[in-house]
C-alpha cells in the first residue's frame, strides 16, 4: 500500500468511529498530523460541499449554520487557483472585514485551509491574496459596489448574500459584468438564507444550481450541538432559517405574519377549561390534506393551539379514525367539521369512527379568508398562543392574505382552515359575520 493510500485508509477508520473516539483521536494528533487530516479533506468532505458537475455559472450552497459553506468555498477557490495560475479572483463578503475574518483568516477560511506548501499569502495593504501558483484573489465589500466597477476576474466566490446591505444588488451586478475573464466564468456564493430581494434573484438564475442543506447534516459536528441546537430553535422561523437553510418570506398583505406567530409562542395551559377538534375534510383521499387541529381555552380566556394532527393521503374511514383519536388525546368537547365538500358523509365517517364524538357539521358561506380575519385579529390582540411549534400549519397561515388570496405551500390552507373553525367555535362562537352557519 503507496503512503498516499495508507493515509486516507486511516482517514477513513478514524471518520468511522463514534463521536466521542474520535475527538480523543484528532485531540492526540501532533500538529503535523492533523494539519494532513485537514488537507486530505476530499476524504472526509460530505456530498453538499463538492462541486456539481456541469456547465453551470453560478453554484448556490444555501444551508443552514455549520453545514460547512466556508469550507466548501475554500476548498474549491484553492483548488481552481492551483490549476490556474494566471487566475484573478474576487472575494465579496458583506464587509472588508468579514471576507477577512471569514473568508480568508478564518478557521474554515482560505489561509487556515491550505496545505504548507500551497498557503496563501494576504497582502492587507492591497486587499489582495497571493496563492504559490501566481493566483491571486481579491477582496471586495458589497458595501462598496463601485470596487467592482472595472475589474476582471475568472471566478467569485460570495458569502453570505443575505446579509449583503442596500448595494448588494449593486455590487452583484458589477461582479458579472467583470466576470469575463477564462472559458467559463464562475460564481459560488455560500449563504444562510434570508428574504432579501437580492436572494431571491440569485435564486431563480437560469444558469444556477443549487445545493442545500441543513446544519444536522454535517456529520462532523458535534451531536450535543446539533441536539442543543434543535431543542432551542427547532421549528421556530429562526431555527427553519438559520439550521435548515430554509427561506422564509412574508406574504404581502398576510393575515399572520412570522413576527405574530413568533410572538405567540407558549405552553399548554393547565388551567384548561374547554377543547375543540377542528376539521376540514378533503375532497378526495388523492388530494388536500385533511386538516386536524386542536385548541384549548383557558379560564382567562386566552386560546392555545395544542396539535396538528392532519393527515393526507388517508381514505375517508382514515381521517375520521385520525379525528376521534386526536378528540379522545385532548378530551375535546366538540369537534368541528366543515360539511361543504361531503355533505352527509362527513357525519357518517365521523360517526363511524366513534359514535361518541361531540359533533357539530358547519357550512362555510364565506371563502377561507374572510373566514381567517377575525382569527387573526385574535392574534393579534394577544388572545390565542402556540403551545409548541407547528411549522407546516403556521407556513399556512402565513400563506393567507386579505382579499382571498394564497400563497403558501400546497393547494388549499387545510389546516389553517381547520384552526380556524376550531377557534371560531371556541372564541368566536355564533357571533355574525363569522360566515359560518352551523349545521347541528
Amino acid at each position: 500500500m503507496s503512503g498516499d493510500a495508507h493515509v486516507d485508509a486511516m482517514i477513513d477508520r478514524l471518520i468511522a468511529l463514534p463521536e466521542d473516539e474520535r475527538g480523543i483521536a484528532l485531540r492526540a494528533m501532533t500538529g503535523p498530523m492533523r494539519r494532513e487530516f485537514n488537507a486530505r479533506w476530499r476524504a472526509w468532505a460530505h456530498g453538499g460541499q463538492i462541486a456539481p458537475p456541469g456547465d453551470w455559472r453560478v453554484w448556490l450552497i444555501r444551508a443552514g449554520r455549520g453545514f460547512g459553506k466556508t469550507r466548501a468555498g475554500s476548498e474549491w477557490v484553492s483548488e481552481l487557483a492551483r490549476t490556474m495560475p494566471d487566475g484573478r479572483f474576487a472575494l465579496v463578503g458583506a464587509t472588508l472585514d468579514e471576507v477577512r475574518r471569514v473568508m480568508i483568516e478564518g478557521k474554515s477560511g482560505l489561509i487556515a485551509t491550505a496545505r504548507a506548501d500551497r498557503r496563501p499569502v494576504w497582502r492587507a495593504s492591497t486587499r489582495e491574496l497571493a496563492f504559490p501558483s501566481g493566483a491571486v484573489a481579491f477582496a471586495y465589500s458589497a458595501d462598496s459596489p463601485e470596487g467592482l466597477r472595472g475589474p476582471e476576474h475568472h471566478l467569485a466566490w460570495c458569502d453570505e448574500l443575505g446579509k449583503w446591505g442596500r448595494g448588494g444588488e449593486a455590487a452583484w451586478d458589477n461582479l458579472l459584468m467583470g466576470l469575463r475573464l477564462g472559458e467559463r466564468p464562475r460564481v459560488l456564493v455560500t449563504t444562510t438564507p434570508r428574504g432579501t430581494q437580492l436572494m431571491r434573484r440569485v435564486m431563480t438564475l437560469p444558469a444556477a444550481v443549487e445545493t442545500q442543506g441543513r446544519t444536522r447534516d454535517n456529520p462532523h459536528l458535534p451531536a450535543s450541538f446539533v441536539e442543543a441546537m434543535e431543542a432551542e430553535y427547532g421549528g421556530t422561523r429562526l431555527g427553519r432559517q438559520e439550521l435548515d437553510g430554509e427561506l422564509i418570506d412574508d406574504v404581502a398583505g398576510a393575515l399572520w405574519t412570522r413576527a405574530m406567530i413568533e410572538a405567540c409562542r407558549g405552553r399548554k395551559p393547565r388551567d384548561i377549561v374547554r377543547v375543540v377538534v377542528g376539521v376540514d375534510p378533503p375532497a378526495s383521499a388523492e388530494g388536500d390534506a385533511c386538516g386536524i387541529v386542536a385548541v384549548a381555552l383557558d379560564a382567562a380566556d386566552v386560546g392555545h393551539v395544542i396539535a396538528d394532527a392532519s393527515v393526507t393521503g388517508l381514505s375517508p374511514e382514515g381521517w375520521a379514525r385520525a379525528v376521534a383519536r386526536c378528540a379522545a388525546r385532548h378530551s375535546a368537547d366538540k369537534v368541528v367539521a366543515e360539511k361543504n365538500q361531503g355533505g352527509d358523509m362527513v357525519r357518517s365517517v365521523l360517526r363511524a369512527a366513534d359514535v361518541t364524538l361531540p359533533l357539530k357539521l358547519v357550512h362555510a358561506s364565506r371563502g377561507k379568508a374572510a373566514r381567517a380575519e377575525p382569527v387573526a385579529a385574535l392574534y393579534e390582540a394577544g388572545r390565542v398562543k402556540h403551545a409548541g411549534r407547528f411549522p407546516a400549519l403556521e407556513d399556512e397561515l402565513c400563506g393567507l392574505a386579505a382579499g382571498g388570496g394564497y400563497e403558501g405551500p400546497g393547494r388549499s390552507p387545510d389546516r389553517a382552515d381547520a384552526l380556524v373553525w376550531a377557534l371560531t367555535e371556541l372564541m368566536l362562537g355564533r357571533r355574525r359575520g363569522a360566515g359560518v352557519r352551523g349545521l347541528g
